[in-house]
């Protein structure tokens, strides 16, 4: 454990211990984990009103210049190029062995013209993505960390009406869509995106400013604090990964079962295929003429055993043949799921394993994810599901 003299804080830090929260180190940051209402009361919130995440220990860095979008892709097996004006993605670092670096959001703020690729990193990898990227690219744009810029997180399916009432016009953003805002002089950009399954937005803001705002988010009658620990119970219900956890610099994006963040222009046969690192392999991968040994699957439990992260999966003759990487008693779902590896062969929907717990095989099935169906806004008149 770090000690607490050693750990950073965020701008919101007094505002967190005025609330009650329970401090823990994250990502070398002093973080709120819950406050005393506690992590179910917590997430329950966030799925039926709104919750306030502090997120500001996560990295943001823009790219600039005219070569910026191809040398970002050059990085990743994902469509930079393509994407459209204050659009978002969902990218993935890849090393040479087509192991995840990190995970990781960017938006296209018109770089064609003057702007940037504004990019958003997970908070522990954020000084080896700063290094990589400009090792890698560093040549061909301007990389500007901004690493002291606040980051909250506004999720729930009553966000939008809360934070319209301070941000007028962002209702009429989409999901993985942007804009820039300005309240009293302070420069934000807002995304439709976040990390709970849930509609919401992610707000980016000078450290100056993220004290008041926040207060004047928490004044909404909608809104609550929440900690990492509902953000995590929150996030594993949707299925979606952990770095760290579920993915990290020893597994591929397909084993991860990231198929869908790979836009068919950078698979074999499209316009710009491969040319990112790890592609031989992640092509082969996908294509299914080196087919991944292990892939990502969702489990529920059979009985109501939380199983967690470390834990051994065997078949029926005792054989190990995966292990769990993130798992809990879901608090919607209201039973134990989990993500694991697992062999190829063993990962079909409805296969059963047995999870080793304290020496007790636990039942559990391969179920397809999301556990809670996802809420993203896509403009229609309701939420709709779907992948990131």
């Amino acid at each position: 454990m770090t000690a607490a003299a050693d750990l950073l804080t965020t701008p919101l830090n007094a505002l967190h211990t005025e609330l009650g929260a329970r401090m823990v180190p994250f990502a070398g940051y002093s973080m709120p984990v819950q406050y005393p209402a506690g992590l179910v009361a917590e997430h329950h919130h966030t799925r039926t009103a709104a919750g306030l995440f502090d997120v500001s220990h996560m990295g943001q860095l823009c790219l600039s210049g005219p070569d910026a979008a191809a040398a970002f892709e050059s990085l990743m097996p994902v469509d930079v190029m393509g994407l459209g004006v204050n659009k978002q993605r969902y990218g993935l670092l890849l090393n040479d062995e087509g192991g995840i670096i990190d995970d990781l959001m960017f938006v296209n703020r018109d770089v064609a013209n003057g702007g940037d690729v504004f990019v958003i990193v997970n908070g522990a990898c954020k000084h080896g993505d700063l290094a990589h990227i400009q090792e890698r690219i560093g040549s061909r744009c301007t990389i500007e960390p901004q690493f002291d810029r606040a980051l909250l997180a506004l999720q729930g399916p009553q966000a939008v009406t809360a934070l319209q009432r301070l941000l007028p016009g962002v209702e009429k953003l989409v999901f993985m869509t942007g804009a820039a805002f300005d309240v009293d002089g302070a420069d934000l950009y807002v995304t439709r995106s976040g990390y709970t399954g849930e509609d919401g937005f992610e707000i980016s803001l000078p450290a100056n400013a993220a004290e008041a705002f926040a207060r004047r988010l928490l004044a909404q009658p909608e809104v609550k604090p929440i900690g990492l620990g509902a953000r995590n119970s929150l996030r594993l219900e949707a299925g979606l990964c952990l770095y760290g956890n579920d993915i990290d610099t020893t597994t591929t994006p397909v084993e991860a079962a990231l198929n869908w963040a790979m836009q068919k222009v950078r698979r074999t046969s499209g316009a710009r295929a491969g040319g990112f690192p790890g592609a031989d392999k992640v092509l082969a991968q996908l294509d299914g003429t080196a087919p991944a040994k292990r892939l990502r699957v969702g489990l529920i439990g059979l009985e109501r055993v939380p199983v967690r992260e470390h834990v051994e999966l065997h078949n029926d003759a005792g054989q190990k043949v995966g292990e769990v990487t993130s798992g809990l008693l879901a608090p919607t779902a209201d039973q134990p799921v989990a993500l694991a590896y697992v062999q190829a062969e063993y990962a079909a929907s409805g296969t059963r394993l047995n999870a080793m717990v304290r020496g007790k095989a636990v039942p559990m099935q391969i179920s397809p994810l999301p556990f809670v169906p996802n809420r993203y806004f896509r403009g229609s008149s309701t939420p709709s599901s779907g992948s990131l």
